[in-house]
């Protein structure tokens, strides 16, 4: 077994705590490969931002987790190596789907886990997240538990249609469970299309535009569970700039929407302190791919397609980390 801490890694006990009282929230960037972990930490590092790295159980089986553990530890060692003196990184396994999976991420090394038992009854739901919770805190490993479901499709989570987080439960659920944070539904999604065209409004350039967040659901749940650390999942806003540039060059994604960033940054002002974003880095780095490729048939060497293509994600990162969760200079 290996401890967080030994590879220079922090749970999200103290960030959140800081997040919520600032009115900010920390990044959760998922990363499949070298090339996005550098960009989010060159990134964070830049920013002096607080950053969580996520894995989802796919993301795992494609890196092996005995070289994610020391992409991690060598993520702390880059930060420091680009000027960050304390970096305040989080190692986080997203939708863990079993008792089984997290328990064996806590004994590779990370530093929180989420158990997603949204799909199961309440009960069950209770049950399995109360034991990977007490697995966990004997380790000081932080756990984050589910309560309403996200529609969408990303890696093995897959929902066809959403239902909102009951704030009536919410109260039960992490007093029984003992999670040290809450990923609610409140109207976000999985994936680049997150809502169907019949649910939407189209802008004058034909772009469609999303229905707004339950806010009003997000309230209630604040007002149940004062200063209580609330998560946002399926919160990429989807920039149509590299939609239109995939588009352009040889990719099919029509109607790809996501979550306005204006909504997220009014949820991070509240007390979601933890905003998930994936897709948006995965297309960041495939439009450029594509765009170079086009414009370059000659290249071969992955270096030279990889290499922009990881300053757009760290560009993407840095916009998301200042413009739109706010927490800057708060690491």
């Amino acid at each position: 077994m290996v401890s967080f801490k030994e590879l220079g890694l922090v749970n999200t006990r103290e960030m959140f705590a800081k997040a919520i009282k600032g009115g900010y929230a920390i990044p959760a960037f998922n990363f499949n490969n070298m090339e996005q972990l550098q960009a989010i930490i060159k990134a964070a590092a830049t920013t002096k931002s607080p950053v969580i790295l996520q894995v989802s159980k796919g993301a795992r089986n494609y890196a092996n987790q005995t070289l994610l553990r020391y992409m991690a530890q060598g993520a702390v060692e880059y930060a420091k190596e680009l000027g960050w003196e304390h970096p305040q990184i989080c190692l986080h396994l997203d939708h863990g789907d079993s008792y089984e999976l997290c328990k064996s991420c806590v004994d590779f090394g990370f530093s929180s886990v989420m158990i997603d038992g949204s799909s199961l009854p309440y009960d069950e739901n209770v049950a399995l997240t109360k034991k990977v919770v007490e697995y966990a805190h004997a380790h000081d490993v932080t756990v984050e538990g589910e309560l309403g479901v996200l529609a969408g499709v990303e890696d093995e989570v897959a929902s066809e249609v959403s239902h909102y987080t009951k704030p009536e439960e919410v109260i039960d659920f992490t007093q029984k469970t003992g999670v040290d944070s809450l990923a609610i539904s409140i109207g976000t999604s999985h994936g680049a299309y997150k809502f169907k065209a019949s649910q939407c409004t189209r802008n004058a350039d034909g772009i469609l535009v999303p229905p707004p967040l339950r806010f009003d659901v997000l309230e209630e749940c604040i007002k149940r569970l004062p200063g209580f650390p609330i998560v946002l999942h399926g919160s990429s806003s989807v920039p149509q700039e590299f939609v239109k540039i995939v588009n352009t060059y040889g990719g099919q994604m029509p109607d790809a929407i996501g979550i306005p960033e204006d909504q997220l940054r009014k949820a991070a002002k509240l007390a979601v302190c933890k905003i998930n974003i994936d897709s948006d880095i995965r297309l960041a780095m495939t439009a450029s791919i594509r765009k170079h490729m086009a414009e370059h048939p000659d290249h071969f060497d992955p270096r030279q397609y990889l290499k922009p293509a990881r300053q757009a994600v760290k560009d993407m990162v840095a916009h998301k980390i200042v413009n739109v969760l706010g927490c800057d200079g708060k690491a």
